[in-house]
């Protein structure tokens, strides 16, 4: 076997995944945003998870399920959009008293997540992303 493709490559070994809750808020966070844009797209758009489930014979299997996306931008009563931004299913309050996000007409929905997309990787709503809760305990373990 010939290696001198390969030569011309640089190897380095495989960065370790980060174990960041915060980064792996951020990750979960952009994703949701995406699914918006991909739910404005396309109205009957429904992201896929993964889940192991018990057959009636006692095995488990993986099974892939739709789940429902729900839609985080309306209409008010002038006629103009807003856009909420939920973590779990509490909105973040960007100011005090202030959830929403006044996006204009629906043709700018785009841009508006586009914008959070790039706040949320530069940190700028980790205040907001810390404030939920942590990890859900292991159940049938107890604490020490």
């Amino acid at each position: 076997m010939s290696t001198s493709i390969l030569k011309s490559l640089t190897f380095v070994p495989q960065p370790k995944p980060s174990t960041d809750p915060l980064m792996i808020k951020r990750e979960r966070m952009i994703a949701r945003l995406e699914d918006q844009k991909k739910l404005l797209a396309d109205p009957t758009y429904q992201r896929r998870i993964k889940r192991w489930e018990k057959t009636e014979g006692g095995e488990k299997v993986l099974v892939e399920k739709p789940l429902r996306t729900s839609k985080w931008w309306q209409q008010d009563q002038s006629g103009v959009y807003v856009m909420t931004v939920k973590v779990g299913s509490k909105r973040i309050e960007f100011e005090k008293g202030k959830a929403a996000i006044v996006v204009g007409p629906l043709e700018k929905l785009p841009t508006v997540i586009d914008t959070l997309i790039k706040a949320v990787r530069t940190g700028e709503l980790d205040s907001q992303l810390s404030e939920g809760k942590g990890p859900r305990p292991v159940s049938g373990r107890k604490a020490a």
